[in-house]
């Protein structure tokens, strides 16, 4: 119930006065439906079939004057008052309706985008410690559910203020047939419980397999040339068609539920109408006038009450994705870390010193005693190139993740020139960085989009420039359509070293006071390895290169290289200093990688 309540305020948030004038016109429409039905009781009375004075019905006073009038003139204005308000209950009907669908689409879209806005802001620690697909599952599938869950309460709030209205009426024609029928409909909300629950039951388990579904798509065809390489085709294809039999079996869980519940209101409508009519008739001597009002009532109210029933069931299979929809909305948003996505507007810092770590303890898991960064303590000098090298979990990536502000230490700081990093000089940090990662990423789009994504005002000439840094213009030329040419998802067309070569010309054009460099050139050969260094020998005293370098040969020209072995610094000094020292891990690691080119 606290979902539902809290969804209704963020639809009340997002469409304002625009619900309260569709409530209105539902009331509107209610009433004329109303006064359709008060009006067919004269339109009966003149044609003889039944005579409701017979009966002692309130209606009979309220006609009484109309009754008075002789038959044909009022004949022709009941039946044209009844036209001219059928006229206008449809008018207000379309509106009603489209304005409806405005608020169920427009909510969705708002919801979207404030949600997709927060996950955007969010911290990286949000990001590591949840699955991608799952994110997705929920700014799509999920929150589909939740935009047709709103018609559904639309619909619900419609079948509410109806029901009222028509009760009201109900009163008026006959007050014990409207008791009998809320009493029938109270046994019916009893007995509709059991659907409810398993509804909601049902709901569950439908996004739980939504999102378990475009889990495995989504490693699947990242994972595809692995599957492909090692035939494991047809055990993706078993598990393909064990969850899309799970799909269908929900689905058709759904549908069985849905229908019996339907079913059972039906058939609880028709046996409650007979045994109604047949008291009526045989205990209580009801003439035409009274079984005429007791169809008609029951044939109007009853499909309210059960219509309610119906979307309570629609809502609690829906409050499953909606209770998703609402959790990622918290966390993203307690998990913020910028309050603006405007960047341009904020300077890129200037470092003149260089920085510092001073005394930084981090760990992914607060519950565990282990630590991917122990006390570190290292000063990174402005416009130097450090590289930071170590085996496989020393915490390499970690440390360059606190130097970008992506993680906080748990203990410590990060100082910027003897200020520390807070979210008052995030951005201006991060604008201040150019990020070439291991596994590089690119966009489904030209290699000319790919590179003015970082500097969209960046000239042909610049990014030409730019490519030829990178050791890149020569294989860019070579393509059909160079730099208009498509490279595919995440640059799939173009070899592991083109990529990378890409990302760093990438990073390059938006001319940064710090380059970090994770691996850069780990997928290069040996003569465009060559290159780079040559590149990076270039910028140094321009800017502050970090680097994390498993191949060692690449780090020959660095000012300080840093040793890191389970989150500690173990060693600390230049490349000749480090390789000289027989006994440390730097001389080890560095033997090791000598053996292995030989």
């Amino acid at each position: 119930m606290k979902s539902v309540l809290y969804f209704f305020k963020q639809l009340y948030s997002y469409s304002g006065k625009k619900l309260y004038i569709n409530l209105l016109g539902m009331v509107l429409i209610s009433l004329l439906d109303g006064i359709a039905l008060l009006l067919l009781i004269p339109v009966i009375s003149y044609s003889g079939i039944v005579n409701f004075e017979a009966g002692n019905s309130l209606a009979k006073t309220a006609f009484g004057l109309l009754q008075q009038v002789p038959s044909t003139l009022g004949l022709t204005f009941i039946l044209a008052m009844f036209l001219i308000v059928n006229i206008f209950q449809n008018l207000i009907s379309r509106y009603v309706t489209i304005q409806n669908v405005k608020i169920q689409h427009g909510f969705a879209r708002y919801l979207r985008l404030e949600i997709y806005r927060d996950l955007l802001c969010a911290n990286w620690d949000f990001y590591i410690k949840r699955r991608k697909s799952d994110l997705i599952n929920t700014i799509t599938a999920e929150l589909a559910r939740v935009s047709a869950g709103t018609n559904t309460f639309l619909q619900f709030i419609t079948g509410i203020i109806f029901t009222f209205i028509q009760i009201g009426i109900a009163f008026l024609l006959s007050p014990k047939i409207t008791i009998f029928v809320l009493l029938s409909g109270l046994i019916l909300a009893v007995f509709s419980r059991g659907f409810i629950k398993r509804s909601r039951e049902l709901g569950g388990r439908t996004s739980e397999i939504a999102q378990n579904f475009l889990a495995g798509i989504t490693d699947n065809f990242n994972g595809i040339k692995d599957i492909k390489s090692n035939t494991l085709e047809q055990s993706r294809m078993n598990w393909f068609r064990s969850i899309s039999q799970r799909m269908y079996d929900e689905q058709m869980g759904y549908i069985t539920l849905k229908t019996a519940s339907q079913f059972y209101y039906k058939i609880a409508s028709a046996v409650l109408i007979s045994i109604f009519i047949f008291l009526s008739v045989n205990l209580f001597n009801s003439q035409a006038a009274q079984l005429m009002l007791i169809i008609i009532i029951f044939t109007r109210l009853w499909p309210r009450v059960t219509g309610i029933q119906a979307s309570l069931e629609q809502i609690a299979t829906t409050i499953p994705a909606l209770k998703a929809v609402i959790n990622l909305t918290i966390e993203s948003k307690l998990a913020k870390e910028v309050d603006d996505l405007d960047y341009q507007s904020i300077m890129p810092i200037n470092i003149k010193e260089g920085i510092q770590c001073n005394h930084v303890f981090f760990r992914y898991n607060q519950n565990e005693n282990v630590y991917a960064l122990n006390g570190v303590d290292v000063f990174f000098p402005s416009n130097r190139m450090s590289a930071v090298v170590g085996k496989s979990g020393a915490g390499k990536s970690t440390l360059i993740d606190l130097l970008m502000g992506l993680n906080q230490p748990e203990k410590g700081e990060i100082l910027l020139d003897g200020i520390p990093l807070t979210k008052d000089n995030l951005l201006s940090l991060r604008r201040s960085i150019s990020y070439v990662p291991q596994d590089p990423f690119l966009f489904n789009t030209t290699i000319r989009e790919n590179l003015m994504l970082i500097q969209p005002s960046t000239t042909e000439d610049q990014l030409w420039e730019a490519l030829q840094f990178a050791a890149a213009d020569d294989f860019v030329k070579k393509l059909p359509h160079q730099l208009d040419t498509l490279i595919g998802d995440r640059g799939i067309r173009l070899s592991g070293g083109e990529r990378q070569r890409l990302v760093l010309a990438r990073a390059i054009l938006r001319k940064p006071s710090i380059l970090v460099l994770d691996e850069a050139t780990s997928a290069l050969d040996t003569e465009n390895e060559s290159k780079i260094q040559e590149a990076l020998e270039r910028l140094k005293g321009k800017m502050t290169i970090i680097v994390i370098a498993h191949r060692l040969s690449t780090i020959r020209n660095a000012d300080q290289v840093v040793v890191l072995d389970e989150g500690q610094i173990i060693q600390k000094g230049e490349f000749g200093q480090l390789a000289g020292e027989k006994q440390g891990m730097f001389s080890n690691l560095l033997g090791k990688q000598m053996e292995a080119t030989l």
